[in-house]
C-alpha cells in the first residue's frame, strides 16, 4: 500500500487535497485587515511607483520585471489595444451592446470571441518555435529547423502561425516589437528563429498565393518565448491588451448607433482625428 507521501497528479492531487482537510494554497495575493500584499509587495507602495504593465508581469511571473522587460510588456499591450471595427471580437462586442445589454456584457462577449483563428496564434506560434528550438538542440541548424517548420505548416494547407495577415503586407506592430526587443537587448533564441522563418518566407507564398509577413501575434510569441512566459500567458497579454478597445467599441455603439441595428463591419467610415504625431516629450 502506498504511504501518505506518494506523489499524485492531476485529478488525484485535487481529490487528495480536498480529502486531507488542509487549507488550499495560493501564492498570488495576501489579504488581511488594512494590508494587501501582491506577490509580497504592498499594493499601496506599488501605486504610482509600479506601472500597470509591470503589475501584470508581477502577477503572472511572481516578481517585478527589469526596466527593459517592463518596457517590453508595455509595448506588447499597446500593440494590440485595438485593430478597428472589423475583428470578430469587436463585432461581437458591438452586437451585444446594440441589444441594450450592460457594458460588461458586450466586453465579456468580445473576450469570449477570441479563439484559435482570432488571438490564438500567439500560443500556437510559441509552441511552434519551441518545437524548432528542440530540433536545434538536437543538432539541426537554425535554417534547417526553420525550413522544417515552414514545410510542415504549408504541407497541412496552413500558414505558419504568426505569419500572414488579412490586411497588412508589413505589420507595423510586429516590426516595432522586434526592433524594440533588439534595442532593449531582450532578443534571444526565439526571436532568432522567428527572424529566420521570416527570411525564408520572403520568397514563399501561402496556400492561396498570399504573402506571409510576420504579424503582431508572431512578434508577441517570439518576445514572450524569450522572456520565459508560459504559452497561455502570451495569449493572456493579447486578451488584456484588447479589453480597452472592446470597452471603447461597446460604449461607442451604445452612444452613437441605433439599438438592434444590423452591423456590417465592412460598411463603417472612420470620422475620428486625422493622423497626428506624439509630442516630443513622449520618448
Amino acid at each position: 500500500m502506498a504511504d501518505e507521501h506518494t506523489t499524485v497528479t492531476g485529478g488525484e492531487r485535487r481529490q487528495h487535497a480536498r480529502g486531507s482537510g488542509g487549507a488550499w494554497k495560493t501564492a498570488i495575493t495576501h489579504i488581511e485587515r488594512n494590508r494587501i500584499l501582491i506577490r509580497g509587495y504592498h499594493v499601496d507602495e506599488m501605486m504610482a511607483r509600479v506601472s500597470f504593465p509591470e503589475a501584470i508581469y508581477l502577477l503572472l511571473m511572481g516578481d517585478l520585471p527589469t526596466p527593459a522587460i517592463g518596457k517590453m510588456i508595455s509595448a506588447i499591450l499597446v500593440s494590440s489595444v485595438d485593430h478597428g471595427a472589423t475583428p470578430p471580437s469587436t463585432v461581437v462586442a458591438r452586437n451585444v451592446a446594440a441589444t441594450g445589454a450592460p457594458l460588461r456584457a458586450g466586453v465579456a462577449a468580445g473576450v469570449l470571441a477570441f479563439g484559435a483563428y482570432h488571438g490564438g496564434d500567439v500560443e500556437a506560434c510559441m509552441r511552434m518555435l519551441d518545437g524548432g528550438l528542440d530540433d536545434i538542440r538536437r543538432g539541426s541548424s537554425l535554417e534547417d529547423a526553420a525550413q522544417r517548420l515552414i514545410d510542415s505548416s504549408l504541407a497541412g494547407g496552413q500558414r505558419p502561425p504568426g505569419f500572414g495577415h488579412r490586411l497588412h503586407t508589413r505589420d507595423p506592430r510586429a516590426v516595432r516589437l522586434m526592433q524594440l526587443a533588439m534595442e532593449l537587448e531582450l532578443d534571444a533564441e526565439h526571436i532568432r528563429l522567428m527572424r529566420m522563418i521570416e527570411r525564408l518566407l520572403e520568397s514563399r507564398t501561402g496556400p492561396q498565393g498570399e504573402a506571409m509577413p510576420m504579424n503582431v501575434d508572431g512578434a508577441i510569441a517570439a518576445v514572450c518565448g524569450d522572456l520565459g512566459l508560459d504559452y497561455e500567458f502570451g495569449n493572456a497579454l493579447f486578451i488584456i491588451s484588447r479589453v480597452p478597445g472592446l470597452i471603447a467599441h461597446a460604449h461607442e455603439e451604445r452612444l452613437r448607433q441605433s439599438p438592434m441595428r444590423q452591423i456590417d463591419p465592412s460598411d463603417h467610415v472612420y470620422d475620428g482625428p486625422s493622423e497626428r504625431r506624439l509630442p516630443e516629450t513622449r520618448k
